[in-house]
């Protein structure tokens, strides 16, 4: 079921991998971004449910635990935002992504997770999956069953009333040549998200599970990025995810500064950061750093585990305080739910969330908050930031660099002064 990825000798340029499932508001304050350690999300509202289609999914209201952005106020240094995600996130028998989800509140955390649609498809119904350029029922990361499915949706409804995001890692994980997405137009794109989207609605009537509890959620109003399989593609998804609503990619490879936008979409691509005991730098994400210690064997020298687990850990660190004591880009930072090499990955990334989470101005938060946070700031606030090069603080400080005072919000904008009396 593990999909076919490929990495350039000694540096990553654009491999990462899919997991398969069996083994991978409102806020009140007037100035800054709350922090959620003090500041009082607004709950969903207690309103009947409204089941929608088959009862797959539901609105419920607002959701929870998602404080209101505010806009920087002149001279004031920006946070440090964090953003931990995980692509095919599913819930299987090693209970990775119940794990994390507790790390997360315990850390002060949300974060994103990119759901596969196939997960939530039956392997008895797979003919129901019509993957661009394949045939009926192919996926190379395979499909679930009613247990495996339960136990997702379990996770996605309360990961989703705890504040977290769903994303989506689209379907059947095809790289390379040969009909990979690499090769798929914007009607194959806009297609395969169709699917997505239509196995999470309908995940009750294709397992049978009429008497489980709903997603609680309209997932065509949740869904407003992604991450492509091997990061290919990004072009043409771009396309069509701009024509479909959506608001931001993560699907490139890109240096720690500041997030543009790219096709009116927000860039959050993933991000190099250092790679300790090496001249070259290494993509933020547990996949590249297992390819570049054991190759795609995905269980290498038990006697290395530990080393390699502390790499990944050192790197991700560095690329944070690089941030934190420069420019303070976003670290944007990408995970499986695997064991890959006993599971070192999976330390490695809580060890960072434990240390970097419950920092003071860190901001650990989903893609979702990130570019909320992001649409409320003034452009040329955002354009100065741009122009802090890797690691590169303000030389004059950031109550100067950011002293000139941005033009005032919009009426109704997040960060708009109150209306005089």
């Amino acid at each position: 079921m593990a999909a076919t990825h490929r990495i350039a000798a000694g540096c990553v340029i654009a491999a990462v991998c899919a997991a398969s499932l069996a083994g991978c508001s409102t806020g009140t304050s007037r100035h800054e971004d709350p922090d959620p350690r003090t500041a009082k999300p607004a709950q969903a509202p207690k309103s009947a449910v409204r089941l929608i289609g088959d009862g797959s999914t539901a609105y419920t209201g607002a959701q929870p635990h998602l404080p209101r952005p505010e806009r920087l106020r002149p001279g004031q240094k920006p946070p440090q935002f964090v953003v931990f995600s995980w692509d095919g996130a599913g819930e299987d028998s090693q209970k990775l992504f119940s794990h994390f989800r507790k790390v997360a509140k315990a850390n002060n955390a949300t974060m994103t997770y990119f759901l596969s649609g196939v997960y939530m498809l039956p392997d008895e119904k797979r003919d129901l999956y019509r993957p661009p350029q394949h045939s009926p029922g192919r996926s190379d990361i395979g499909f679930n069953d009613r247990r495996g499915i339960a136990a997702t949706a379990k996770q996605l409804r309360l990961a989703w009333l705890e504040g977290n995001e769903i994303g989506t890692h689209f379907n059947g994980h095809f790289c390379g040549s040969g009909g990979g997405v690499g090769e798929w137009s914007v009607e194959d794109w806009k297609d395969e998200i169709s699917q997505a989207k239509h196995f999470v609605r309908t995940w009750k009537t294709n397992t049978g599970l009429r008497n489980a509890s709903p997603l609680p959620f309209d997932y065509d109003k949740e869904l407003i990025g992604a991450r492509t399989p091997c990061l290919e593609g990004q072009r043409n998804f771009m396309k069509a995810a701009r024509e479909l609503g959506f608001r931001y990619d993560t699907s490139g490879v890109n240096d720690q500064v500041w997030p543009k936008r790219k096709q009116g979409l927000w860039d959050v691509s993933m991000q190099l950061v250092p790679f300790p005991g090496h001249s070259y730098e290494q993509l933020s994400m547990d996949y590249n750093f297992m390819v570049n210690q054991s190759g795609t064997t995905t269980q290498g020298d038990p006697g290395k585990f530990g080393s390699w687990g502390d790499q990944m850990r050192d790197g991700l660190l560095k690329g944070f305080h690089r941030a934190y004591d420069g420019n303070r880009a976003p670290l944007i930072i990408g995970n499986h739910f695997e064991s890959w090499n006993g599971g070192t990955y999976m330390r490695a990334v809580e060890q960072v969330i434990e240390a970097v989470c419950t920092k003071e101005e860190v901001r650990c938060v989903s893609f979702r908050r990130l570019v909320d946070w992001l649409d409320a700031q003034d452009p040329k606030t955002l354009e100065k930031l741009r122009s802090l090069k890797v690691g590169e603080a303000p030389k004059q400080g950031w109550a100067s660099f950011l002293a000139g005072g941005p033009a005032p919000a919009p009426k109704g904008v997040p960060g708009a002064p109150a209306a005089k009396r």
